[in-house]
């Protein structure tokens, strides 16, 4: 029997190997970098009735828009995460949805 040559298998292992962690590393950076976005373009529609406190404006009620989180609205509207999550027990941070109306004071 003739021994045949591994060196092509594992050149292609290689590089199976090497696509793999490019698209893994793609992944993880489109999902690190998509959540994190302030507004991402988006207009300020989910701002209803501004009041003006301390030098900033702060809507009393804001929209939830599709894509945001706690930390972002937070960020957008400058009322602290801890403020948005104790006038809205009843709404879970993990799972926000969209249409849904937060109070912001």
């Amino acid at each position: 029997m003739t021994k045949r040559s591994t060196a092509p298998a594992r050149a292609l292992a290689v590089i199976a190997l090497i696509g793999g962690f490019i698209i893994l590393v793609a992944v993880v950076s489109a999902a690190l970098s998509g959540g994190d976005s302030n507004s991402g373009g988006r207009s300020s529609s989910g701002k209803v009735a501004p009041q003006h406190r301390g030098g900033k404006d702060v809507p009393k009620v804001y929209v939830i828009q599709n894509g945001d989180t706690l930390t972002a609205i937070a960020h957008q509207t400058g009322v602290p995460v801890v403020t948005i999550e104790k006038l809205n027990p009843e709404v879970d941070p993990q799972i926000l949805i969209s249409g849904e109306k937060l109070k912001l004071r």
